[in-house]
Protein backbone atom coordinates (compact mmCIF):
# COMPACT_ATOMS: atom_id res chain seq x y z
CA UNK A 1 0.00 0.00 0.00
CA UNK A 2 1.52 3.29 -1.08
CA UNK A 3 1.71 5.64 1.88
CA UNK A 4 1.79 9.40 2.04
CA UNK A 5 5.39 10.48 1.31
CA UNK A 6 5.39 13.01 4.18
CA UNK A 7 4.28 10.34 6.63
CA UNK A 8 6.92 7.90 5.36
CA UNK A 9 9.62 10.58 5.66
CA UNK A 10 8.49 11.40 9.17
CA UNK A 11 8.48 7.75 10.17
CA UNK A 12 12.04 7.46 8.87
CA UNK A 13 13.04 10.36 11.10
CA UNK A 14 11.36 8.61 14.04
CA UNK A 15 13.35 5.43 13.38
CA UNK A 16 16.54 7.42 14.08
CA UNK A 17 15.22 8.49 17.48
CA UNK A 18 14.13 4.99 18.46
CA UNK A 19 17.46 3.51 17.41
CA UNK A 20 19.28 6.19 19.40
CA UNK A 21 17.13 5.42 22.45
CA UNK A 22 17.87 1.72 22.04
CA UNK A 23 21.61 2.30 21.82
CA UNK A 24 21.68 4.81 24.68
CA UNK A 25 19.77 2.41 26.92
CA UNK A 26 22.11 -0.37 25.82
CA UNK A 27 25.27 1.45 26.88
CA UNK A 28 23.72 2.73 30.10
CA UNK A 29 22.40 -0.71 31.06
CA UNK A 30 25.82 -2.22 30.53
CA UNK A 31 27.39 0.53 32.61
CA UNK A 32 24.95 -0.18 35.45
CA UNK A 33 25.74 -3.88 35.19
CA UNK A 34 29.47 -3.15 35.32
CA UNK A 35 28.93 -1.00 38.42
CA UNK A 36 27.07 -3.85 40.15
CA UNK A 37 23.67 -2.10 40.05
CA UNK A 38 21.62 -5.16 39.15
CA UNK A 39 18.13 -3.72 39.61
CA UNK A 40 18.60 -0.66 37.45
CA UNK A 41 20.52 -2.75 34.90
CA UNK A 42 17.53 -5.07 34.52
CA UNK A 43 15.09 -2.18 34.14
CA UNK A 44 17.19 -0.26 31.61
CA UNK A 45 17.95 -3.45 29.67
CA UNK A 46 14.19 -3.98 29.44
CA UNK A 47 13.75 -0.38 28.23
CA UNK A 48 16.39 -1.04 25.56
CA UNK A 49 14.38 -4.01 24.31
CA UNK A 50 11.20 -1.92 24.20
CA UNK A 51 12.93 0.79 22.18
CA UNK A 52 14.12 -1.87 19.74
CA UNK A 53 10.51 -3.06 19.46
CA UNK A 54 9.34 0.52 18.78
CA UNK A 55 11.93 0.86 16.01
CA UNK A 56 10.87 -2.50 14.60
CA UNK A 57 7.21 -1.42 14.47
CA UNK A 58 8.06 1.78 12.65
CA UNK A 59 10.37 -0.04 10.22
CA UNK A 60 7.61 -2.54 9.44
CA UNK A 61 5.15 0.30 8.89
CA UNK A 62 7.53 2.09 6.50
CA UNK A 63 7.92 -1.14 4.53
CA UNK A 64 4.14 -1.65 4.47
CA UNK A 65 3.74 1.90 3.13
CA UNK A 66 6.22 0.97 0.36
CA UNK A 67 9.00 3.14 1.71
CA UNK A 68 12.62 2.34 2.41
CA UNK A 69 13.55 2.48 6.10
CA UNK A 70 16.34 4.86 7.03
CA UNK A 71 18.50 3.12 9.62
CA UNK A 72 20.64 6.14 10.53
CA UNK A 73 20.27 6.73 14.24
CA UNK A 74 20.31 10.06 16.00
CA UNK A 75 23.19 10.98 18.28
CA UNK A 76 23.28 9.56 21.78
CA UNK A 77 24.38 11.10 25.06
CA UNK A 78 26.32 8.71 27.27
CA UNK A 79 26.26 9.53 30.95
CA UNK A 80 29.25 9.24 33.25
CA UNK A 81 27.49 8.22 36.47
CA UNK A 82 24.04 7.17 37.65
CA UNK A 83 22.60 10.67 37.74
CA UNK A 84 23.92 11.80 34.36
CA UNK A 85 22.78 8.52 32.77
CA UNK A 86 19.25 8.93 34.16
CA UNK A 87 19.07 12.58 33.13
CA UNK A 88 20.36 11.84 29.62
CA UNK A 89 17.75 9.10 29.22
CA UNK A 90 14.99 11.38 30.47
CA UNK A 91 16.06 14.14 28.08
CA UNK A 92 15.94 11.64 25.23
CA UNK A 93 12.47 10.42 26.24
CA UNK A 94 11.15 14.00 26.32
CA UNK A 95 12.56 14.51 22.81
CA UNK A 96 11.06 11.26 21.50
CA UNK A 97 7.69 12.09 23.07
CA UNK A 98 7.61 15.47 21.33
CA UNK A 99 8.49 13.91 17.97
CA UNK A 100 5.83 11.23 18.41
CA UNK A 101 3.22 13.90 19.20
CA UNK A 102 4.15 15.78 16.03
CA UNK A 103 3.90 12.49 14.11
CA UNK A 104 0.42 11.84 15.47
CA UNK A 105 -0.64 15.29 14.29
CA UNK A 106 0.85 14.77 10.82
CA UNK A 107 -0.83 11.39 10.44
CA UNK A 108 -4.15 12.90 11.47
CA UNK A 109 -3.75 15.66 8.87
CA UNK A 110 -2.86 13.14 6.15
CA UNK A 111 -5.61 10.69 7.07
CA UNK A 112 -3.27 7.84 8.03
CA UNK A 113 -5.15 6.67 11.10
CA UNK A 114 -3.43 3.30 11.46
CA UNK A 115 -0.01 4.94 11.70
CA UNK A 116 -1.47 7.57 14.01
CA UNK A 117 -2.75 4.90 16.36
CA UNK A 118 0.61 3.10 16.33
CA UNK A 119 2.38 6.35 17.24
CA UNK A 120 -0.18 7.11 19.94
CA UNK A 121 0.52 3.72 21.52
CA UNK A 122 4.26 4.39 21.43
CA UNK A 123 3.69 7.85 22.90
CA UNK A 124 1.63 6.33 25.71
CA UNK A 125 4.44 3.86 26.43
CA UNK A 126 6.97 6.70 26.36
CA UNK A 127 4.96 8.90 28.74
CA UNK A 128 3.41 6.36 31.10
CA UNK A 129 6.29 3.93 31.37
CA UNK A 130 9.71 5.19 30.32
CA UNK A 131 9.45 8.88 31.18
CA UNK A 132 7.45 8.35 34.36
CA UNK A 133 9.91 5.73 35.67
CA UNK A 134 12.94 7.94 34.94
CA UNK A 135 11.31 10.94 36.64
CA UNK A 136 10.62 8.76 39.69
CA UNK A 137 14.25 7.63 39.88
CA UNK A 138 15.56 11.20 39.77
CA UNK A 139 13.01 12.20 42.42
CA UNK A 140 14.06 9.25 44.61
CA UNK A 141 17.67 10.37 44.43
CA UNK A 142 16.59 13.84 45.57
CA UNK A 143 14.54 12.38 48.43
CA UNK A 144 16.83 9.67 49.80
CA UNK A 145 20.23 10.74 48.48
CA UNK A 146 22.45 9.23 45.85
CA UNK A 147 24.22 6.74 48.10
CA UNK A 148 20.97 5.29 49.44
CA UNK A 149 19.58 5.11 45.92
CA UNK A 150 22.67 3.31 44.64
CA UNK A 151 22.51 0.86 47.53
CA UNK A 152 18.87 0.13 46.71
CA UNK A 153 19.86 -0.77 43.15
CA UNK A 154 22.41 -3.44 44.09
Amino acid sequence: MRGNPEVVDYLNMLIGGELAARDQYLIHSRMYEDWGLTKIFERIDHEMQEEAAHADSIIRRVLFLEGTPNMNRDDIETGEDVVTCLKADLKLEYHVREKLAQGVKLCEEKGDYVTRDMLRQQMSDTEEDHTYWLEKQIRLIELIGLQNYIQSQM
